[in-house]
């Protein structure tokens, strides 16, 4: 296999410096090419917008399902988010459609109130912990919400969501993919007892739409609807919870930010959008070439490996004037922070609403949120989160 050579610019996602802040060397990566060989991750590493956008729009030349390649696919990972356009046209649809059916200001409302009680409980604390006390149940309560079943425990859900995500970065650490596989049967189970017709509780919302426009339909779409619930329930709960943390850094970082979102409520629509531009939950995601293609100035052979930086392409000076800055009403904003196209997260518009909704809810506390303590990535790849994050209201 031919290859550049490999870029000198050190990438390791899971160093400690790059997990703090992993634009610096992004932009280097950008800057010395827009296609590099990384030889540890062995694939290729695109950090420009355009290239980014082509490889998630050029369906016939980067394939999402390895099963074009003759390459396998457990049944059960086979989801709206593996399978590729025309075989995947179906089951988008369904689910698309019924997001369209769902009144998504009423959930806004709903996700507010729940902020707000939230934030009534812990503003008088000195010291309180965004993800644990605020991002996670907000953001399971809130994809419960929208796809009309009643949440799990908190705390056991977070340990089964949490083994799922860091699976995701089995390829830098092999022992991470059993853990996950078991992780994701036992999700699996609680979505199947959803569709199954004499269900206690089953589902009323998006769920219960989907359940009723494909009912009749085959088996093999049938489970392809199962299986694309238990992706959107779990990957729209954990990218919701990393977006809320992420969002809340940001804030605290820059108190001028929360001053300007607090007194002009028409920016915080646009605001939370570049928010998710500027540090979002999604770091990348990968592709397969399905054949010999040009891209980059580079030829990059079927079978290997492309990943597609979206923080990188978010920050992208030719695409985003003043990329490293926060512009609140930055329009058009064309970002990546959910993906692109067919196979970007199908809960994005449900996201920007709960964003808002914590926005408007931050608005009506009497201080500004400040850092109380050391806040602690978590050591992933793929998903851009916190562990920890202290903070407090300052009066």
């Amino acid at each position: 296999m031919a290859v550049t050579p490999t870029c000198p610019v050190r990438y390791d996602p899971l160093d400690e410096a790059t997990l703090a802040d992993p634009y610096p060397v992004l932009a280097a990566l950008r800057a010395h090419a827009p296609l590099v060989w990384h030889d540890t991750m062995e694939c290729w590493l695109v950090t420009g917008y355009d290239d980014c956008v082509r490889v998630l729009r050029d369906h016939a030349s980067f394939a999402r399902d390895p099963r074009r390649l003759g390459r396998t696919v457990p049944e059960a990972s086979l989801s709206v988010q593996v399978l590729d356009p025309p075989h995947q046209a179906a089951v988008r649809s369904a689910f698309m459609t019924s997001l369209r059916a769902q009144d998504l200001p009423a959930l806004q409302e709903r996700a507010r109130r729940d902020i707000a009680a939230r934030l009534g409980v812990l503003a008088p604390q000195p010291v309180w912990d965004v993800m644990r006390e605020l991002a996670q149940p907000v953001a399971l309560n809130a994809v419960a919400d929208l796809l009309g079943v009643s949440p799990p425990p908190l705390s056991a859900w977070v340990e089964v969501s949490d083994t799922i995500m860091r699976s995701m970065d089995g390829g830098l650490n092999a022992d991470l993919v059993e853990p996950g596989r078991r992780a994701r049967e036992e999700l699996s189970k609680l979505v199947a007892s959803w569709f199954t017709a004499t269900a206690t509780g089953s589902p009323a919302g998006l769920l219960g739409h989907v359940r009723a426009r494909t009912a009749d339909s085959d088996p093999e779409l049938g489970r392809y609807v199962v299986h694309t619930a238990r992706v959107m329930f779990q990957g729209g709960y954990s990218t919701l919870a990393a977006a809320i943390g992420n969002a809340l850094d940001t804030l605290v970082c820059n108190p001028q930010v929360q001053r300007v979102l607090r007194e002009a409520p028409q920016l915080r629509s646009t605001g939370v959008d570049e928010l998710v531009r500027y540090d979002g939950p999604v770091q990348g995601t990968s592709r397969l070439a399905a054949a010999d293609v040009l891209l980059g100035g580079t030829t990059v052979h079927r079978g290997e490996t492309v990943t597609v930086l979206f923080q990188a392409a978010n920050r992208d000076p030719a695409h985003f004037e003043n990329p490293d800055r926060l512009v609140l009403d930055r329009s058009p904003n064309r970002h990546l922070g959910y993906g692109w196209g067919t196979h970007a997260c199908l809960g994005t518009t449900v996201a920007q609403r709960v964003l808002v909704a914590l926005v408007d809810a931050l608005a009506d506390q009497p201080g500004l949120l400040q850092a109380a303590g050391v806040s602690r990535r978590r050591s992933t790849a793929t998903m851009r989160a916190f562990d920890q994050l202290p903070v407090t209201f300052q009066p």
